[in-house]
């Protein structure tokens, strides 16, 4: 692939892009930087950064986009990102991604923005249906992989359970929320000829494919 490229992974909840993310470091051996898990790997720095983020967590608060504008350019800054690497849930407004924009910039490297598209029907069966076993923790789809016994792990015999993060209406307004901040974003790189989108309906392996055409034209 052409090396310093930022890939921005974008997409629902449920439409896969974590999955994707992490086979395309794997593949291609750039890594995937998750917000998330930076600012809790972060938190346990003892640092002035780490000691504000520990604080704001504590809190239960929400991480600036000052914060996290320095937690990205500082994690991406890292001698593993030489030849690129990977966003996943970032940016998620457009102040983020003007903010990305000044990193790139920063470090000299061209945006490359994929879009995996699923339906909103697909997306709640594939979190809606999501069942997880209490006892090994074998995961389940009451519509897409069912187990054979109702309620029961193919693999243990144990129960299987929903995730309260799982239900109907949580999901509904996580996938609600993630338009109302996405879509200005996917209109914006969409217009700079930056964004590719990806049909996230089909198999795993073709979308996979279908990315990795893109990652290295």
């Amino acid at each position: 692939m052409s090396k310093g490229k930022i890939l921005v992974m974008v997409g629902a909840p449920g439409a896969g892009k974590g999955t994707q993310a992490k086979r395309l470091e794997k593949e291609f051996g750039i890594p995937q930087i998750s917000t998330g898990d930076i600012l809790r790997a972060m938190a346990k720095e003892d640092s002035p950064l780490g000691r504000q983020l520990h604080e704001i967590q504590s809190a239960g608060k929400l991480v600036s986009d000052e914060i996290l504008f320095e937690v990205v350019r500082k994690r991406t800054a890292e001698p593993d990102c030489v030849g690129g690497y990977i966003l996943d849930g970032y940016p998620r407004t457009l102040a983020q991604a003007e903010q990305l924009d000044r990193i790139a910039e920063e470090q000299g490297r061209k945006l490359l923005v994929l879009s995996i598209e699923v339906s909103d029907e697909l997306l709640l069966q594939r979190l809606t249906g999501r069942r997880i076993c209490c006892n090994c923790g074998a995961i389940f789809n009451v519509y897409l992989s069912p187990p054979v016994a109702d309620g029961v792990c193919d693999f243990c015999g144990g129960s299987l359970v929903q995730r309260d993060d799982d239900k109907v209406e949580v999901i509904e307004r996580r996938i609600q929320e993630y338009y109302e901040n996405t879509a200005p974003l996917i209109s914006r790189y969409s217009e700079a000829g930056l964004l590719y989108r990806i049909d996230g309906s089909k198999d795993p392996a073709a979308v996979f494919e279908e990315l990795s055409k893109y990652v290295t034209a």
